[in-house]
């Protein structure tokens, strides 16, 4: 599927090259750890606050939900906050357009990623060794970003252009079609016109169709709801 973008895609985490954000594809078979919960606006003298950290910790795939809430609960049962502070599963809203509905969903865009924001975590120190391993030690982790035997952490450039995204006031639009490709209309004066995409508008949520009237082909502008790929 190829899907048109309202906003830049996030670029690659440069200091952790093996993390790189989901490219668009064709939607699986939605699981139950996929439905993402709302999670918390955090303001930015939180996020950069001093002598906390931000680390990329890798998840078995399709559980980086139950490994947010479980190291949530494991934090609160060791009463840890002052070692753990946020656990947040990176997502950003997304409108996607399936059988003629609309609606609006949370895409991750870092599966098999979860993002945690711990006290610095350095070789030698008790506290870091505990946030370590007990983070380690959660199920479904399989382990930190890391160079070496300790996490590496993220830059706050890096933290501040994975949480923008997630703050993003409009959605991307996710549609099934791109220019060039047959599409059906489904709606309208034109119904069950086959016609050829020329242009996407996606500010307005409209496409451009080539539609072969009296042997030529004539433009015509349709909702994206009013059509459908072959």
């Amino acid at each position: 599927m190829t899907i048109l973008e309202s906003s830049p895609e996030p670029q690659p985490i440069t200091a952790l090259s093996g993390v790189k954000p989901d490219a668009p594809k064709k939607p699986p078979r939605r699981r139950k750890d996929d439905e993402v919960p709302d999670q918390e606006q955090l303001p930015d003298e939180e996020i950069n606050a001093e002598g906390r950290k931000w680390y990329f910790v890798h998840t078995y795939s399709g559980h980086e939900n139950k490994v947010r809430h479980a190291i949530r609960a494991t934090v609160e049962q060791m009463d840890a906050k002052d070692k753990v502070f946020h656990v947040v599963v990176p997502t950003e809203d997304e409108i996607e357009i399936r059988d003629g509905q609309r609606r609006t969903v949370k895409r991750k865009l870092y599966p098999g990623y979860v993002l945690v924001q711990t006290i610095e975590l350095r070789e030698g120190d008790p506290a870091s060794d505990d946030a370590w391993h007990m983070i380690r030690n959660t199920t479904g982790v399989t382990g930190f970003i890391s160079s070496g035997t300790r996490p590496v952490p993220l830059s706050q450039d890096e933290v501040s252009h994975i949480l923008r995204a997630m703050r993003m006031e409009q959605p991307r639009v996710r549609i099934g079609f791109a220019p060039g490709q047959n599409i059906r209309i489904v709606d309208g004066p034109f119904e069950d016109f086959v016609g050829t995409v020329d242009e996407i508008n996606s500010e307005k949520g409209k496409v451009r169709v080539l539609v072969n009237m009296f042997g030529r082909e004539t433009p015509v502008e349709l909702d994206f709801l009013q059509v459908e790929k072959l």
